[in-house]
């Protein structure tokens, strides 16, 4: 019966079911956008940066505006709304982190501030930052915007982690660790997102803390913990990656197919619990 309720409200909402599936699908699509951004960008160009980021807030625009006016969830374009948050994302948190000189700190510090005005906002003049009760077209915008920073943040503190210092602008061979950040080693930058990911599971099942601001943690911190795998099928063997020609395109290849697959397989398994339930709900 639960998840006859979860398929009911499901079809009427425009937010897919917040289940491990989302999670894989979310991964995938956050770090797509990381490898797709990484593209067009020219790793140590200071002034590289701010072109991408506005070309990609305009991608970002165009599919927002066509998720807004659809009327419940569509995958393929919901995805591609994630996707483009963190093209964007990626792209401003390298212009901030890099052309600007902020370094990985200030810029994580912007963006946490950022973010917590956005939920301020969004509490004061909402009756509640439940993701799943998003009802009007406000709401929604709130939500994306939200989406957009986090994945941007995620961007940041991921960089913080495991960038190397070299080749990051104006910081380049000057600046504390707050500033080029602890450059630590794919693997440890894994063990650390993921650790913390852990965490927040268990806090989930053994807690009563607030499930948005699980859901908000989990958010942020799955976007570096998905950038390690991009990095380590892009990054030479001494910064422990396999250093795969064209590794850029060929992750971004790959978790364009993992994407692709998980919404098939959504599709799917909400197509079959429907027609299972169809019959009940005539009645």
């Amino acid at each position: 019966m639960t998840t006859a309720k979860n398929v009911l409200h499901s079809s009427i909402s425009k937010i897919p079911q917040l289940t491990l599936l989302f999670w894989i699908m979310k991964i995938a699509a956050t770090t797509l956008g990381e490898t797709g951004s990484d593209l067009v960008t020219v790793p140590g160009a200071e002034d590289n940066y701010l072109i991408p980021f506005l070309f990609f807030i305009g991608v970002f625009v165009v599919f927002l505006t066509i998720q807004l006016l659809v009327k419940k969830y569509v995958a393929p374009v919901y995805w591609t709304v994630i996707t483009s948050t963190s093209l964007a994302g990626t792209a401003f948190s390298d212009y901030m982190d890099r052309s600007l000189g902020l370094g990985y700190m200030k810029g994580s510090l912007l963006l946490i501030s950022l973010l917590i005005i956005i939920f301020l906002f969004w509490y004061f003049t909402e009756p509640t930052l439940n993701v799943k009760s998003i009802a009007t077209k406000r709401v929604e915008v709130l939500y994306w915007i939200a989406i957009l920073i986090s994945n941007t943040l995620g961007t940041a503190a991921g960089d913080f982690l495991s960038h190397q210092a070299e080749g990051v602008g104006k910081l380049a061979g000057g600046g504390s660790f707050l500033e080029q950040g602890l450059g630590l080693t794919i693997a440890q930058g894994a063990m650390i997102t993921g650790g913390l990911i852990l965490v927040v599971v268990l806090a989930y099942f053994l807690t009563k803390i607030s499930r948005v601001l699980l859901f908000w943690l989990a958010f942020v911190l799955t976007r570096p913990f998905g950038a390690t795998f991009g990095d380590y099928l892009i990054k030479p063997h001494e910064k422990g990656g396999l250093g795969l020609e064209n590794g850029t395109e060929i992750a971004s290849a790959i978790l364009l197919a993992i994407l692709v697959i998980c919404i098939l397989v959504e599709y799917a398994t909400r197509k079959k619990i429907s027609s299972n339930i169809s019959p009940s709900v005539e009645h």
